[in-house]
């Protein structure tokens, strides 16, 4: 894959050999975030976890103390006193059947997140298709299928992701912005690390986490040292 100078010369900073302490990762990833937008920083983990497995599966939600710095548009499957509530709360789009073909056949999408309550959930799995490979489909899980959209919506706005397996084993999170300060994206490190060292499942043998790494959205990743990330 070629890369660009400006690429090259931040992986310059980088050791490959070298697993960081968090604080060091943070500061080199801010450092090499040089792009003219506002990088967001994310975190990824290989984890020794066989996803073929359901009892080694991971998926679960987080809210990080400081957000993500990304503004966030929801879309609510809700009908009646519901639907009203998702829009007291301040949910972007509410509606119900009548935006399967408006999503199935235009091809919208101007969402991030997707919250139904449980009896809309026969109206959105006819979405399934559409929505599961882009990790958009409601779930129990990560508190996005619940009668209660108003904490549901409440908990996105101020900063809820969501974290999941991908075919490859691996868990891919945004914990900021590159213009956030040291200290907030290691509180949102550490808040989401401590989430997912909780979530490891309990018929996994072996290594949870495999290697853990940061990188804005244009910069080299940097390796963090998985024993010292605090349980």
């Amino acid at each position: 894959m070629k890369r660009g100078k400006r690429y090259a010369e931040a992986a310059k900073t980088v050791d490959r050999s070298v697993l960081y302490d968090t604080a060091d990762a943070i500061a080199l990833v801010k450092k090499n975030a040089s792009a003219k937008f506002d990088e967001t920083v994310e975190v990824h983990i290989r984890t020794g976890c066989d996803g073929r497995h359901a009892e080694q599966q991971i998926r679960g939600a987080v809210v990080l103390p400081h957000g993500t710095g990304k503004t966030v548009r929801i879309l609510v499957f809700a009908k009646g006193p519901k639907a009203d509530e998702a829009e007291a709360a301040g949910a972007d789009f509410v509606g119900a059947e009548e935006l399967i073909p408006k999503i199935q056949n235009e091809g919208w999408l101007d969402f991030d997140v997707v919250v139904a309550t449980p009896d809309m959930m026969g109206v959105v799995g006819r979405l399934g298709r559409i929505l599961g490979p882009k990790g958009l489909m409601p779930n129990p899980k990560a508190g996005t299928v619940t009668m209660d959209v108003t904490k549901a919506i409440n908990d996105i706005k101020a900063g809820k992701i969501e974290y999941r397996l991908d075919k490859t084993n691996i868990i891919h999170v945004p914990i900021g912005k590159a213009s956030f300060t040291e200290e907030q994206l290691a509180d949102n490190f550490q808040t989401l690390m401590g989430a997912i060292n909780k979530a490891r499942p309990s018929a996994l043998k072996g290594v949870f986490l495999k290697s853990v790494s940061l990188a804005s959205t244009m910069g080299p990743s940097v390796k963090v040292n998985p024993m010292k990330i605090a349980q």
